[in-house]
């Protein structure tokens, strides 16, 4: 039996959600009202409603996410949410918070109604371990998603430990912290990660001193990583056993879908054609035309495969937690008031255009950008930029062309239809045709037509204007005429005929509900309960209602202590990491050879932040000093 992949695409709203549906997205993951780990990206169920329309039409699905902690005031608005989404059509629900699990199997209150759709474990889980991924199967979940800074190994143990689909990430930006673990924002400015609000402490800038107050490193951002980009790597994580490879980027822009999804399509469709027996995609039709993707071209602030390998590497965009886009030249020439620039560029295939957006880093370390106003060969005019040197580095983070190109050239995403004819001459001469269409997600409908007492003097000539007009698209559907070389007679029609019986039969399509390929549907009423990983759950769990805490001393905890937006507990560990400062800079004692030395510590504006290294781990930690 071939295994599905799917391409998981994000959506701030319902028209990012149809380009990237439009773009090659098997499925797309969204944001109702309220609750999603994005507060800025919130939508109404009615544009839920017609983006799972226009999803469904290619058998694609429309995640909703609900993952943030919930309180307990909040839950039955919560499980209303959840209904809504699932007559509006959604296929799954995302969720962190326990207690939506148990509302989804008894309701709340004398609030209960009938699921029909999954749950998702949201990456906000921390989902690292075998034995967490089979607890929390064992809850009910059929899908979980994975945490990002996993090995190949490390989910090949997982898939080995479970039989829920697996979700992991594949592009886009990375938190520093183990998701849903991070509290920093918390800490900081009372902004919970976990309620949908993070101020992204990670992308600050911070010193890091010593013990003793010295300076070892000034103003940098210290915590902030690169993107991920596992293009390459995506026949690895299927043969590891990923089902779905995701992209961030819920707060992404409609040129960023379009550019990544379309980029990754194309990886997917290269696998399943290399191994047609193993792989196919999640969903149906075929994207043509369009653009040229290249992600080097779009947002980014560099980009790492992360522990895929499980090895260490350099990770950080320190210098820059922003995103500086492709390296175009250096700075060899500067007229007086630096409003004119000569470059050195790094390729001579590079073509510079009026109105690019360039960015660069100034000396103080900070991260500077300036409009190219006139472009020509390797230099550019703008206005006055002070903070321009000979010798910076020049960074291209908005390229006009490329852009233009991708709001000029949409992806057109069709059916594809095999259209079968049988020509029937009647005993008075009288011609019908029997067409019938097959559509490559099952749907099958046949008609009739009359096509008059002609016959067609020139038979050559008039098979292939059938194989033309009906070869064409119509309505979302991409029509092939099936083999018709040994048709006998054949009736004479105009080619506005053979275009009124592709339109009919697209019309007919049109009319039956769209399939849809399998999907894991797990009872949770008939899971098998496995053991709980800890005991002892602690602020970690994110439990922060009743229902949740019951779910988890049903589980067989001994203690369930508060999330820590609830308790604040002192002294927290508010954030733990396989991104290691210390390695970074040269200063790891296992790699490095480098002697321990004394404590460290992160300032930014007054605050003071210890950082703790579990060696044995290859983790370190960010604690309240």
């Amino acid at each position: 039996m071939k295994r599905q992949l799917e391409l998981l695409a994000p959506a701030r709203d319902y028209q990012i959600g149809i380009a990237a549906i439009d773009c090659g997205a098997d499925a797309v993951y969204i944001a109702g009202p309220q609750f999603g780990a994005r507060q800025a990206a919130g939508n109404t169920i009615e544009d839920v409603r017609k983006l799972c329309e226009h999803a469904h039409r290619y058998g694609a699905r429309i995640f909703v996410a609900l993952n943030t902690i919930l309180y307990d005031d909040e839950l039955e608005a919560a499980y209303r949410q959840m209904l809504a989404v699932q007559e509006a059509g959604a296929d799954a629900i995302i969720i962190q918070d326990m207690a939506v699990m148990e509302m989804y199997r008894h309701g709340i209150g004398n609030i209960r109604e009938d699921f029909r759709i999954p749950l998702h474990a949201s990456t906000q889980c921390a989902i690292r371990a075998p034995e967490q991924a089979a607890f929390l199967e064992g809850l009910g979940f059929s899908r979980l998603i994975l945490e990002r800074e996993l090995s190949l190994e490390q989910i090949k143990a997982i898939r080995e430990a479970v039989t829920c689909e697996l979700e992991f990430f594949v592009h886009g930006a990375l938190c520093v912290c183990y998701s849903g673990q991070c509290y920093l924002s918390e800490k900081i400015a009372g902004r919970s990660a976990n309620r949908g609000s993070c101020i992204q402490a990670c992308r600050s800038r911070y010193d890091l001193v010593d013990a003793d107050g010295k300076v070892l490193v000034r103003d940098k951002a210290l915590l902030s990583l690169k993107d991920f980009n596992l293009r390459s790597r995506i026949a690895d994580l299927a043969e590891a056993g990923i089902t779905s490879f995701k992209i961030e980027g819920r707060l992404k822009n409609e040129s960023y879908v379009r550019n990544v999804v379309r980029d990754y399509s194309i990886a997917l469709d290269e696998l399943v054609a290399r191994c047609p027996e193993t792989y196919e995609r999640g969903s149906y039709g075929q994207v043509s035309g369009g653009f040229t993707p290249d992600t080097a071209k779009t947002f980014n602030r560099g980009y790492t495969e992360l522990y895929i390998d499980g090895k260490r590497g350099k990770w950080a965009s320190m210098d820059a937690a922003k995103s500086m886009g492709e390296e175009i030249g250096q700075v060899v020439s500067l007229n007086k008031d630096k409003s004119s620039i000569g470059l050195k560029l790094v390729r001579k295939d590079i073509v510079l255009n009026n109105g690019d957006g360039f960015s660069f880093v100034g000396k103080d370390s900070s991260v500077n950008g300036f409009r190219g106003d006139v472009c020509s060969g390797n230099s550019i005019r703008c206005k006055s930029t002070p903070s321009l040197y000979v010798g910076a580095k020049i960074f291209r983070n908005i390229n006009i062309a490329f852009e233009k190109e991708i709001e000029r050239k949409a992806c057109t995403r069709e059916i594809r239809a095999v259209v079968s004819m049988d020509f029937i001459k009647s005993a008075e001469g009288i011609w019908t045709v029997k067409a019938t269409a097959l559509s490559e997600d099952g749907r099958k409908v046949c008609e009739s037509f009359e096509a008059g007492d002609q016959t067609a003097g020139n038979h050559s000539r008039m098979l292939e204007m059938i194989r033309t007009q009906i070869g064409k698209s119509s309505n979302g559907y991409r029509f092939s005429a099936d083999d018709l070389s040994d048709i006998g007679e054949l009736p004479f029609m105009s080619a506005s005929a053979l275009n009124g019986i592709r339109r009919r039969l697209a019309d007919l399509l049109d009319s039956m509900p769209c399939g849809k390929k399998d999907i894991l549907l797990r009872d949770p009423e008939k899971v098998t309960q496995k053991a709980i990983p800890q005991k002892d759950v602690t602020y970690k769990a994110n439990v922060a209602n009743k229902i949740a805490e019951d779910v988890y001393i049903k589980a067989g905890a001994s203690s369930v202590r508060p999330a820590y937006e609830i308790s604040h507990v002192r002294s927290a560990e508010l954030m733990r990491t396989r991104y290691c400062i210390r390695y970074e800079l040269g200063m790891c004692p296992k790699y490095h050879g480098a002697k321990p030395g004394k404590s460290l510590f992160l300032l930014n504006n007054g605050q003071r932040f210890a950082l703790g290294f579990d060696c044995r781990n290859c983790e370190m930690t960010v604690s309240e000093a």
